[in-house]
């Protein structure tokens, strides 16, 4: 009984896993303004990023391309993140625009 109540005191757990699928792969990974790796560290194989309780800031950046910031809540969950860097200086069409 003590088993049980430990492993569902940890499936409670408020820290949740955050996969990153990101292009480039190589990409620098930012977590609340600490530095953690990169994109490729944390595809979920055999981990994501591990983040606590409360709001984080996630960052993605990588020199020559627009970086990418999100805010997460993790709430004991694994959540997934796709990220597509886009160049700078390259010419994102608008919607509707072949």
């Amino acid at each position: 009984m003590a088993q049980a109540r430990e492993l569902l005191r940890k499936a409670e757990s408020p820290s949740g896993d955050v996969v990153l699928r990101c292009e480039p792969e190589d990409a620098e990974v930012i977590l609340d303004g600490v530095t953690r790796g990169l994109c490729s560290d944390f595809r979920g194989a055999p981990r994501g990023l591990r983040v606590g309780e409360g709001l984080h800031q996630i960052e993605v950046k990588k020199e020559g391309h627009w970086p990418y910031t999100t805010y997460i809540d993790p709430h004991g969950t694994r959540a997934v993140l796709n990220v597509l860097l886009q160049p700078m200086g390259s010419d994102i069409p608008e919607r509707g625009t072949p």
